[in-house]
């Protein structure tokens, strides 16, 4: 029965349907597996497939093997810049030690020259306490050039530090995207659902975001159905509606209004509206309570065609054959 004479009330007919999302591949490669079959539910973040990872797989090995390298690598710079550190503590102490004999070897050469010249002591004397004193300035020469090269050394194996902590951050980078490839690898679904279709199989190349599966989301079933301006202008979002089934057209499923276009279109051949002289309608989304839906899920099929009434007069009671029935 269809209160086609009340104003008060419209329907029209439609198709259960309910949001399909899809699984993909984030890369291209090989599926390895697929964990799900048609007709299966999942939950959100469910693994459902994998792709073959093998080749990235080497790659992190190598990539991990890169990194202890560098590892191994700065920690013996870091060893030899202790080293050169303790080499050069030790060259210092050796520069002060001959700074020290070359100021005594000075003292005494200076004293020398006044004692030849006052006839105290012999030249050769004088002459040895002046080898003596350019022998120092030798040492001095020498000790100083120790100092130069050992920090030399110094800088060379903080160098070397600095290019294994580089060789490290490259590693760890090289690694960490190669494990987020990884984890795109394992395919999960993006909400619950049902699955509507295996799109490709285990074995098969898929490219850039090649689809696998796609899947229905059982908590937004909707129908779509068509008004005539006169009633879609009426039509208050969130205005209740009902939906019966043609399978099952004892039971009257209870709906709202979740949408009304905002622009007119030729009406679809295969819809039938109150008013078959209707050229122009707008689209209407009935949408059935989602916890309605997760108590009878099993029992959803998108598809099947059926038909919505929509109140147009929220004060008016329904009628008795549209009050609300489950199963």
């Amino acid at each position: 029965m269809r209160p086609q004479h009340d104003e008060d009330f419209a329907y029209s007919n439609g198709r259960i349907e309910a949001t399909e999302v899809d699984v993909s591949a984030k890369a291209a490669g090989r599926i390895r597996e697929i964990l799900v079959n048609e007709g299966d539910f999942v939950e959100a973040d469910q693994l459902v497939a994998r792709m073959d990872m093998e080749s990235l797989q080497a790659r992190l090995s190598q990539a991990e093997a890169e990194l202890a390298r560098a590892h191994s690598a700065k920690d013996t710079a870091l060893a030899l810049v202790a080293q050169r550190e303790a080499d050069l503590a030790m060259s210092k102490a050796t520069l002060v030690q001959r700074n020290t004999e070359l100021e005594l070897a000075q003292k005494t050469h200076q004293r020398s020259q006044e004692l030849v010249k006052q006839r105290a002591t012999s030249v050769q004397q004088a002459d040895n306490d002046r080898a003596q004193y350019r022998n120092a300035q030798a040492m001095v020469a020498v000790a100083e050039a120790q100092v130069a090269a050992v920090q030399a050394g110094i800088q060379a194996a903080k160098s070397q530090v600095a290019q294994a902590d580089a060789s490290i951050l490259a590693a760890e980078a090289v690694i960490a995207n190669l494990k987020s490839e990884l984890k795109d690898g394992d395919l999960r679904a993006p909400r619950a659902g049902r699955v509507q279709y295996r799109v490709a199989q285990p074995g098969e190349v898929v490219g850039n975001g090649g689809k696998i599966l796609s899947l229905v989301d059982v908590g937004d079933v909707y129908m779509t159905v068509f008004l005539p301006e006169t009633q879609a202008g009426r039509v208050a979002m969130g205005a209740e509606a009902r939906v019966i089934i043609d399978a099952i057209p004892q039971y009257v499923i209870p709906a709202e209004v979740s949408y009304v276009s905002s622009v007119a279109q030729f009406t679809p051949k295969m819809v039938e509206t109150q008013d078959e002289r209707q050229k122009l309608t707008f689209r209407v989304k009935v949408r059935i309570d989602p916890a309605l839906l997760e108590k009878h899920m099993e029992q959803v099929k998108t598809g099947v065609p059926g038909v919505a009434y929509i109140r147009l007069d929220a004060n008016r009671e329904w009628p008795e054959h549209l009050q609300v029935k489950l199963p």
